[in-house]
């Protein structure tokens, strides 16, 4: 699945901050609350929604319809 545009709870666009996420904290290492000040994200719902997200669109894109 792919990261949802928006904060489910607070409405804040969320999708455009992933893809640093996804590099800094999943592939880089770096410490997660560091990452957020950074990005500029404060709120726990918005930090749930990053967080929570399991990129599977690179598993699921390997299927075709056949």
């Amino acid at each position: 699945m792919m990261i949802p545009v928006r904060c489910f709870s607070c409405g804040k666009v969320i999708a455009d901050k992933w893809e640093e996420f996804d590099q800094k904290v999943n592939k880089g290492g770096a410490d997660p609350k560091a990452v957020f000040k950074d990005l500029g994200i404060k709120r726990y719902c918005c930090k749930r929604m990053l967080i929570g997200h399991v990129d599977l669109i690179d598993d699921t894109i390997n299927y075709s319809r056949k």
